[in-house]
């Protein structure tokens, strides 16, 4: 069989962008699976509603607070 120069280059092509290529296609689903654990990472942080809402708790105890300081300091 006698094998051309082309046919040898498209071999060696072949040896090369067939791994390369899969190489590629699998740093890429690596970073889909990484960027998708990420998003559900910040899923778990709390949302700006729930932070409202416990600020206000604290300063709910916080005013109750002054006010049973300020009875005490009327006390004296």
């Amino acid at each position: 069989m006698d094998l051309s120069p082309t046919v040898i280059w498209n071999i060696i092509l072949t040896l090369i962008v067939a791994p390369a290529a899969w190489i590629f296609k699998s740093l890429f689903s690596e970073i889909k699976r990484l960027e998708e654990k990420l998003q559900d990472t910040r899923e778990e942080y709390a949302t700006r509603a729930e932070l409202r809402e416990d600020m206000r708790r604290v300063m709910e105890s916080l005013n109750r607070l002054e006010d049973k300081l300020d009875k005490i300091l009327e006390k004296r």
